[in-house]
């Protein structure tokens, strides 16, 4: 029998982070490549800290043609691609990379993007004219702020334990948007539209400290994570009568599916992904 040519091979494509194992990437990119009749495989990748190089060298030796990028080497894949794009570049993270013939590698950030479709497209909200608070100064915001911005919110206030950190994040964009930066404890003042979780205290069961009065009338709170049962913010804003309340699952979707767009050529419609998904979380 004679051997596949190159061209019947899989394209080879995988999510590299630490920890992996509850990645759902795989998932989505399988029901994404059934819906649009690609031939592909997907796979998630647990690599060592301080290996990322050596591992994507590998993946690549390996026939791999595109990667996802998780926590936490979205600022070593920044560092090893060899052009990035305008929203990677100002994101200071890449999480998309695309190993191109010419051997070079490409690298993108869909993050934002994918924040902005679930909100915009998904839960129906528009984001011109609002007032968003985020909530954390982390990796999470650097990668979302630009595409936020770009929608035109009236401002964008980032707060954070250590102020200062939340004030650097506000400078950094401040060409791009009204932004402002504050700690928790400056927060008694404000009301806002859309109050966006970017911490990692859902993880934990906690909630970061935010007075009664945060919530504007119709307010959405977002939780960039998500799970089987609500987390601990959107329970908060459950109790203090948030209009819309949603988790990070369809961000997850949304920027999958803009990755996928960027490998293969076409954009996957992303609802019945996100009730799949959803389903298995479930089941879980």
């Amino acid at each position: 029998m004679s051997q596949p040519t190159p061209d019947k091979v899989k394209p080879r494509y995988g999510v590299m982070g630490n920890p992996i194992g509850h990645s759902k990437s795989p998932l989505i990119h399988a029901l994404f490549a059934e819906q649009t009749d690609q031939n592909l495989s997907y796979e998630a990748i647990l690599v060592e800290i301080g290996a990322f190089g050596g591992a994507v060298a590998t993946f690549r030796a390996a026939g791999g043609k595109g990667l996802n990028v998780t926590v936490p080497f979205k600022r070593d894949a920044w560092k090893l691609v060899d052009e990035r794009s305008p929203c990677a570049e100002l994101a200071g993270a890449v999480n998309t990379i695309v190993m191109r013939e010419d051997g070079t590698l490409f690298g993108d950030n869909t993050d934002g993007v994918g924040l902005v479709r679930d909100i915009r497209d998904n839960l129906g909200i528009t984001l011109a004219g609002k007032k968003v608070l985020w909530l954390g100064a982390g990796g999470a915001v650097r990668g979302v702020l630009g595409p936020l911005l770009q929608e035109g919110p009236s401002t964008v206030v980032i707060a954070n334990r250590t102020p200062a950190r939340a004030q650097e994040l506000a400078d950094a964009f401040e060409d791009h948007g009204n932004t402002e930066g504050c700690g928790f404890d400056d927060l008694d003042s404000y009301r806002f539209d859309i109050v966006i979780n970017g911490t990692s205290a859902s993880l934990k069961g906690e909630v970061p400290p935010l007075p009664d009065t945060l919530l504007a009338s119709g307010a959405l709170c977002y939780d960039m994570m998500y799970g089987a049962e609500p987390t601990s913010f959107m329970v908060w804003a459950d109790d203090h009568n948030s209009a819309h309340i949603s988790d990070g699952l369809g961000m997850l979707v949304e920027q999958a599916a803009e990755s996928f767009l960027i490998w293969r050529g076409v954009k996957p419609q992303t609802a019945p992904v996100i009730t799949a998904v959803r389903a298995s979380l479930q089941r879980a």
